[in-house]
């Protein structure tokens, strides 16, 4: 049973518009003072939710500055427990970009596992699950359909940090977020064969240019990250998550009309 609804109004509604807008500042970023600024610039451009790592500390500093849900990410699925305690409304295996960089990566046995192992220490707790986009495309599609079978709430795609576009401006922008979008729109495709309704966050190398292609895709989110932790400014970020914002609901717009 799905435990969407126990998320904030907002964010259930939200992604029922399929316009939802998480901001990720980073598994492994534990600088207290980046995270501010992102949460800030993530509440003041009207994003719906905000992604942190997984550390008590930094859920109870971004509550005292701003009133957006807090998820939080990691692949220990213990150190959920005293974040959930901090106030975090949603916990999230994944976000694995940062691993990648370091030669790591997970097989879908080992994300069932972690599943299966936060579900037993948070089982009323909503749970979003990341689908490793170094495994094969058919793989991801197979390993998202058991993960809604082990409980999880919330699939996430990813891709886009590890994508290398060979061209300049837009055209690269459309390179960069090709993985994500191919996973989602795969995934939903059979979720929809299998009478699945969980939602689909597409994450990693989106862009403003790209985020409504994710809700045409099959989306009911997304997730972005270092188009706006690469910025030094919270007037720039500001900027970038209100477009960001403002592109999906305009997505929503022409669907409705369409």
């Amino acid at each position: 049973m799905s435990l969407i609804n126990q998320l904030p109004q907002k964010v259930q509604e939200e992604l029922h518009k399929k316009s939802l807008l998480k901001v990720i500042s980073g598994l492994n970023n534990f600088d207290i003072e980046s995270v501010k600024m992102i949460a800030k610039a993530a509440s003041l451009g009207g994003a719906d939710i905000i992604d942190l790592a997984c550390k008590p500390e930094l859920v109870e500093t971004v509550l005292n500055i701003t009133s957006l849900p807090i998820c939080v990410s990691a692949v220990e699925p213990k150190l959920f427990l005293d974040s959930v305690k901090a106030g975090a409304a949603l916990i999230e295996i994944g976000n694995f970009d940062s691993f990648y960089e370091k030669g790591i990566t997970f097989t879908g046995e080992q994300v069932l596992d972690l599943t299966k192992e936060t579900k037993s220490l948070l089982p009323d707790i909503p749970l979003s699950v990341t689908v490793p986009h170094t495994i094969s495309l058919d793989l991801q599609v197979d390993l998202a359909i058991q993960l809604i079978k082990e409980g999880a709430d919330i699939i996430q795609t990813e891709g886009g940090k590890s994508s290398k576009p060979y061209s300049p401006g837009i055209q690269g922008l459309f390179e960069k977020s090709v993985p994500t979008l191919a996973a989602t729109f795969s995934i939903k495709q059979e979720f929809d064969k299998n009478g699945i309704h969980n939602p689909i966050i597409s994450a990693s190398g989106l862009s403003q240019i790209t985020c409504p292609l994710a809700i045409s895709a099959g989306a009911s989110a997304v997730g972005v990250g270092s188009v706006i932790n690469k910025l030094d400014n919270l007037v720039g970020m500001i900027a970038v998550i209100r477009g960001l914002k403002e592109s999906l609901d305009k997505s929503v717009k022409i669907q409705k009309i369409s």
